[in-house]
């Protein structure tokens, strides 16, 4: 008998065929792959790594720019959140970093410190998200001042983010295309608007450089169902898995684990598997969230605990002590379990902990 603990398996190979998948899409644009909050739980150097293709990575704060130059490497960075204060400014400039300038205080921060060698810079535009940008009246005067700029590279990158590209039917994109199109046709700047789900389903948003994050890593950006990561070509990054290290039988009647939420109808078969919101599995998965076991789904039953969780294997079960269970993954899309969980995928695989192994293959 061998047990596993938590693990979360990251394939490396399906990362790189997703990119290139996402390439398909948009194959005159260039890639800036989003690796934002630990590379959305895959690991940040990790998922740098094993893309070097990619024509340039984006972060959303210092810290995790700076832990990426520190592990060697040395393709363009983007801040997707922009500086925080001036004195980030010549850490920027000495370590190469990228900055999105959103609001006046970063503008004014620029333009008045004194910097040894000009920043690249994304210019923000607010087209309808209402969250960062500036102010589409305010495009002509913070483009000039960062024109006019010496602490400013001359090649601006003009940019906007899109609220529901994930819905194909939803008007708010092409309003947002309208109006980035409006403020921006005279300029020759190179161009981005599409995340994830613009660069699938929206193809006037390509541009010239696309900012794919979540689709890179196997799930599907799109609200629809139908609209699934298999029907997009894109293949599952990270299997969390655990193992069964406990196998019993349950009579009609029987209550199964705190507050005896969950009650038997019949007879049948428990198994506890070692994962928990400990590991980041969700405390909120109700009843009836599937699981992989032995290749076979089967559901969760009774409440999530820290550290295990409980599922019903059924009267027949053949199952053993160390047997493998898939949480989400190969066989198992996170988008699943992210709907009996009344959450999104984006905060399963984000929330991965510390304690969690990490297998890559």
């Amino acid at each position: 008998m061998t047990l596993t603990t938590a693990t979360a398996v990251i394939d490396r190979q399906a990362l790189v065929d997703n990119f290139n998948r996402v390439k398909t899409f948009a194959p005159k644009a260039k890639v800036l792959a989003v690796l934002k909050a630990n590379g959305y739980g895959h690991g940040l150097e990790r998922i740098a790594r094993a893309l070097p293709q990619a024509d340039a990575f984006g972060v959303a704060r210092l810290d995790e720019a700076l832990a990426l130059r520190a592990a060697g490497v040395v393709k363009p960075i983007v801040l997707l959140e922009g500086f925080f204060t001036e004195q980030d400014l010549p850490i920027l400039a000495v370590n190469n970093l990228q900055t999105i300038v959103h609001n006046r205080q970063q503008l004014d921060a620029l333009t008045r410190t004194q910097l040894e060698k000009p920043l690249k810079v994304w210019l923000k535009i607010d087209t309808g998200m209402h969250r960062l940008g500036i102010n589409p009246e305010d495009f002509d005067d913070f483009y000039q001042a960062l024109s006019a700029s010496d602490n400013v590279d001359p090649d601006i990158v003009l940019m906007s983010h899109l609220g529901c590209a994930d819905d194909k039917e939803n008007p708010v994109t092409n309003s947002q295309l309208a109006l980035f199109e409006q403020l921006t046709a005279s300029y020759n700047n190179e161009k981005s608007l599409a995340n994830s789900a613009g660069s699938y389903a929206w193809p006037q948003t390509r541009y010239d450089w696309i900012r794919p994050g979540l689709i890179l890593y196997g799930v599907s950006p799109m609200a629809a169902p139908e609209q699934s990561a298999q029907s997009l070509g894109i293949k599952p990054v990270m299997t969390l898995q655990s193992s069964l290290i406990a196998v019993r039988a349950l009579k009609a009647g029987e209550a199964v684990g705190y507050g005896a939420a969950w009650v038997s109808s019949e007879d049948t078969t428990i198994g506890v598997i070692a994962i928990g919101y400990g590991d980041g599995y969700p405390r909120h998965a109700g009843n009836g969230t599937p699981v992989l076991v032995n290749g076979r789904r089967v559901p969760l039953v009774g409440r999530v605990s820290m550290d295990m969780i409980t599922v019903d294997l059924g009267k027949d079960s053949r199952d053993e002590v160390g047997d493998l269970a898939i949480l989400w993954g190969q066989g198992l899309p996170v988008e699943e379990i992210a709907l009996h969980a009344t959450t999104i995928p984006y905060e399963l695989l984000c929330n991965i902990t510390r304690r969690v192994q990490i297998e890559v293959v």
